[in-house]
């Protein structure tokens, strides 16, 4: 089998929709499964409705109806019969949203978050099923969550390979089947998501338990850049990655493929293909076993709005092992990524993002038994395949807070 993958870049209007169409007449539909990402920003949407729920605000039914009103509208323009079956699926998945706000009694945010947030997956693969379908091109709409099982660790749950394997392995292959990215269910049928942006990650999970031929993530790049090309002026594309490399890339915050989703394609070999959806003739990226990078050049990484935080000991003692590993265990404890560290005799200097909005409780913890400075908001650059130019241009940048350079890696810290 070969699994596509098209994130909301790729549907998110009813143009975007309709290039599905074309990218499968061009690429034909046999022994192939879809997985499809929320439509457009419409994951942030729905976290919108999310904090309205949780914080009682008197906004919640309008950012309701802003979601409705988007999928409503691509609907419209791609289907002409006004009493098409879609508008009623449409509206069946807002009832059934509707009734977990109103239902619902627990106050656990993460728990409320992957309740809610899957619709957007539910309702993009509803929409781009049935314009297949009414298109010539038979679809199986599946609801992944039945398929892929998970823990209870809601936001960023780990996935139960026997479970989901077993049930993946029943699928009928020679269906065209259409499913959602980033959403599984645990023991007790609770939507779990699998970290943000981790629709490759399902597409992945898919590939490994059906042995897939290969992966396509299709992208609105030409594949995968050496740099991100909202933030750099100059770019160039990678024409091959071998798996290790992607894996590099992707642990230092490279968008275009998810940490996650390239070690269950190495254990198989299964090649991971990045496509123009735009250009169907051109080959993009090869993500497979062999070279590191094809052409050998420098790849840049930004993340940005990190905390760069210095602790040291309120005795001035020597920041050693003991320290070291309560220091982990509170990141750990409060869910902060850790992105770089740096340690001397007296001080320890991490840089971290914040993305459960955790850092303020962890300040005041460490405080404590630390003393703690930070600087919020700074940009952490990640040069692979580093020369003194690529240095040199990131240096311009800003002001250098932090420098770290190891074989063929440079980390920078900019204000």
């Amino acid at each position: 089998m070969r699994i596509f993958k098209f994130g909301g870049a790729s549907v998110k209007d009813a143009e975007g929709v309709k290039n599905v169409l074309r990218v499968l007449n061009h690429e034909g539909i046999e022994n192939t499964l879809i997985v499809i990402s929320a439509m457009g920003k419409m994951t942030n949407a729905f976290e919108k409705i999310i904090d309205s729920y949780c914080q009682k605000a008197e906004d919640l039914n309008l950012n309701i109806d802003v979601v409705r009103n988007f999928h409503l509208m691509i609907i419209n323009e791609l289907f002409e019969e006004k009493n098409h079956p879609i508008f009623i699926e449409v509206e069946n998945l807002f009832g059934q949203l509707s009734g977990f706000l109103i239902q619902n009694k627990l106050t656990d945010y993460n728990f409320i978050y992957d309740q809610i947030v899957g619709y957007g997956e539910l309702l993009s693969t509803k929409i781009v099923s049935a314009f297949l379908n009414e298109n010539n091109i038979k679809t199986s709409w599946i609801d992944v969550r039945d398929l892929i099982k998970t823990d209870a660790n809601y936001r960023d749950a780990s996935v139960n390979w026997e479970l989901t394997s077993k049930n993946i392995s029943k699928l009928n292959q020679q269906q065209l089947h259409i499913t959602q990215g980033f959403l599984g269910s645990n023991s007790k049928g609770k939507t779990t998501t699998l970290g943000r942006e981790g629709s490759d990650y399902t597409a992945a999970i898919f590939a490994h338990c059906l042995n897939a031929k290969s992966v396509t993530i299709w992208k609105d790049v030409d594949g995968v850049l050496n740099a991100d090309p909202r933030y750099f002026s100059t770019t160039q594309l990678l024409e091959k990655i071998s798996y290790s490399e992607a894996i590099e890339m992707a642990f230092y915050g490279a968008s275009v493929i998810h940490p996650k989703t390239l070690k269950p394609l190495e254990n198989k070999n299964i090649p991971l293909y990045v496509r123009s959806f735009y250009e169907l003739d051109n080959n993009g990226t090869t993500v497979e076993k062999g070279t590191a990078i094809v052409p050998e050049i420098p790849c840049f990484i930004l993340k940005q709005q990190q905390i760069l935080i210095s602790i040291s000991a309120l005795d001035f003692s020597f920041m050693v092992e003991h320290n070291l590993s309560e220091l982990f265990k509170i990141l750990h404890n409060y869910k902060l990524k850790v992105n770089l560290i740096q340690n001397s005799a007296l001080s320890f200097s991490v840089c971290i993002e914040d993305k459960f909005n955790n850092f303020k409780q962890f300040s005041s913890e460490l405080k404590l038994k630390y003393n703690i400075s930070y600087i919020e908001n700074v940009s952490l650059y990640t040069i692979r395949h580093a020369n003194s130019t690529a240095i040199s241009k990131i240096e311009q940048k800003g002001k250098v807070l932090l420098k770290q350079a190891t074989k063929g890696t440079v980390q920078v810290v900019m204000q």
